[in-house]
């Protein structure tokens, strides 16, 4: 009796243990990304706000992992997460990338891919967000689809086709995180809040997409930004509000 107690304690302990280790080598290599030459001045001092590290274990990333990264912009994060899974996984870019593109040929980039070229943003005439171009990431089974700070770029209908591009990308299980700046919830658009978004609508209308909502984060939680300006000013640029969402693609 006594040695079978001792097993199953010995056996919990061990699962613990394992789990808790389990993103110590990913940990490594995402500390050695945010150490690198090849990040700027300008992407360094955005380390304490962006709180890369937390993000993306609350994502749950390793370095093992096939992910995609939707509109990357100039490349903040794809400095961070195509060197941590060059060895193990495959870190691919898709929708407006023409800014990342020239990192390719820096080492430890060598494996990353640019895909679904002909997806693109674009605004139609007389609107003011933006619609979404392109059938497919040309990519299945993918661990992880990661956005950040680019949900509020589109309408209701580039932001739902976003979704389900996602969605047709990941396997069974697979993760689909996202980052936007906060909009207090229902206001309606007016001229301080159009790259804010209602974190409700969005895990509204990313449940509609077929996803599972798994759970939300507050380390991008500001108490001092009122919700009432655009995240360009000034007193509030840096220091946004901003929900981080976790969703699956059920099994």
């Amino acid at each position: 009796m006594k040695t079978s107690l001792v097993l199953l304690i010995t056996l919990v302990v061990s699962a613990n243990t394992l789990a808790a280790n389990s993103f110590d080598a990913t940990a490594e290599k995402i500390k050695k990304a945010l150490a690198s030459d090849i990040r700027t001045e300008a992407d360094t001092v955005r380390d304490k706000n962006r709180k890369a590290l937390k993000t993306l274990e609350f994502f749950g990333l390793r370095d093992d992992m096939k992910v995609i990264e939707l509109i990357p912009g100039g490349g903040w994060y794809t400095k961070i997460l195509a060197p941590v899974v060059n060895k193990k996984g495959q870190y691919y870019a898709a929708i407006g990338t023409g800014r990342v593109e020239k990192l390719l040929d820096e080492p430890g980039f060598k494996n990353a891919k640019i895909v679904a070229k002909d997806a693109n943003f674009y605004r139609k005439e007389g609107e003011r967000e933006f619609s979404l171009s392109g059938d497919s990431l040309e990519v299945k089974n993918l661990d992880m689809v990661l956005t950040f700070r680019n949900y509020h770029n589109f309408g209701e209908e580039g932001r739902r086709h976003m979704n389900d591009l996602a969605f047709e990308a990941l396997k069974p299980g697979g993760i689909y995180a996202v980052v936007d700046h906060t909009r207090r919830h229902m206001e309606a658009d007016n001229s301080q809040n159009g790259r804010r978004v209602d974190p409700v609508l969005a895990i509204k209308e990313i449940q509609e997409a077929g996803f599972e909502f798994v759970d939300y984060s507050d380390l991008h939680y500001r108490i001092d930004d009122e919700l009432r300006y655009e995240v360009g000013v000034k007193t509030v640029t840096g220091n946004t509000d901003r929900w981080t969402l976790k969703f699956r693609k059920p099994k």
